[in-house]
């Protein structure tokens, strides 16, 4: 007996949406590349081109319906290559590598949140909220460490002079993919359904500014992405310590009462 069957050897593999993810597993492995040769705003570019075609592969099996396990899981081996091992390794040469064990700890803690990230979605998949995604996704987390890279750059400022910011940047995204924060997934959105006019001329505005000055603009939108959880989750905090609050009070109102129609 062959050990596997011809039925699943005729099955083979769909190339559009793997073409995708492929494509995307290239642009993070020349990320590395680039960064390997301290061509860090080429690696931090690359990193967001990997970003715009691994949201492409899922979206492109969708619509053709050719969705598979094998595409799932290449996807997920290119995202911890893309948006893990590229982000560390070129933050890490670009600023950590003068700080000793802090610097490589810190790109260690990244990289390790991402593969983390990436395990904890796979096995969770079908159990959560399609609206949210369970701690920070990789390629936020990556265009957070891209971005700070290519905006510093494009102001002639050195690695160095922000190395402890950068730090700090690379351990905030490393622990926000690990944590239990809820971030907007945007799934429910509906891209087959009629919108108002006026949501086609605001699209317009993004791109105008965002063409602008792409390294700012796309580096303070994907910081607003990762402070927008923590801003949501702590709102819901104080909501809950409220109702609990007033419940409390109501408890107490309610047992003050009670004497008095007792004695009645």
């Amino acid at each position: 007996m062959p050990l596997i069957s011809l039925e699943k050897r005729r099955r083979g593999i769909y190339i559009l949406p793997n073409l995708f993810t492929t494509a995307a597993l290239f642009a993070g492995f020349y990320a590395i590349v680039q960064a390997m040769n301290q061509r860090f705003e080429v690696a931090a570019v690359a990193i967001f081109i990997a970003m715009v075609l691994d949201g492409l592969d899922g979206r492109v099996a969708r619509l053709t319906h050719t969705q598979s396990a094998f595409g799932a899981e290449y996807d997920s081996l290119s995202d911890m290559v893309s948006f893990g091992a590229a982000p560390a390794l070129v933050m890490y040469e670009w600023a950590l590598r003068d700080m000793g064990k802090l610097g490589w700890i810190a790109a260690f803690i990244y990289c390790a949140g991402a593969a983390l990230r990436l395990a904890r979605f796979n096995t969770n998949i079908d159990v959560v909220d399609k609206r949210y995604f369970q701690g920070l996704p990789s390629p936020a987390a990556a265009a957070l460490i891209a971005g700070m890279v290519w905006v510093v750059i494009d102001n002639g400022i050195s690695g160095q002079d922000v190395r402890w910011l950068a730090c700090f940047l690379t351990i905030f995204a490393g622990v926000s993919m690990v944590s239990n924060v809820l971030f907007w997934s945007g799934k429910d959105i509906n891209l087959r359904r009629s919108v108002p006019f006026i949501v086609v001329i605001a699209l317009v505005m993004a791109f105008a500014l965002v063409s602008s000055y792409p390294p700012g603009v796309l580096f303070a939108l994907f910081l607003a992405y990762a402070a927008s959880g923590y801003v949501t989750y702590a709102w819901r905090w104080f909501k809950r310590r409220q109702q609990h609050v007033e419940q409390a009070q109501q408890q107490m109102e309610q047992q003050r009462n009670e004497p008095g129609e007792a004695g009645e």
